[in-house]
């Protein structure tokens, strides 16, 4: 034989021994009803889908974007540091800084980071 065709039969042999192994794990799991379920956020989606949401949770995950958002927008600034350092660039972070802290102690006396009360 040669090589090309030894090749194209393992090709073809291991490429069947895959999809074989795939088949019989598939139909092991379609047995298994709870993995087949969606899942929402801890939620049941085989009850009544009027339970009432959670205000906290939601507030609190809008929270987690804006500071996550900061995040993003302050690392370009941080990683530039090195290469150019300007009191101007300073300055602006300072700013975004101050207005990030000061929204962050409003949302904190006004309650809003209280998990339970």
């Amino acid at each position: 034989m040669t090589s090309s065709l030894l090749g194209g039969l393992i090709a073809c042999v291991l490429s069947s021994v895959i999809m074989l192994m795939g088949w019989w794990l598939m139909k092991r799991e379609i047995e298994d009803r709870e993995k087949n379920s969606p899942f929402e956020c801890g939620f049941d989606p085989l009850k009544s889908a009027r339970l009432p949401f959670s205000l906290r949770f939601f507030l609190l995950a809008i929270i987690f974007l804006v500071f996550d958002v900061e995040v993003v927008l302050l690392f370009p600034v941080l990683s530039s540091v090195n290469y150019s350092f300007s009191i101007v660039s300073l300055f602006a972070v300072g700013i975004f800084l101050l207005v990030l802290i000061v929204g962050l102690f409003h949302e904190w006396s006004e309650g809003s980071l209280d998990w339970a009360k």
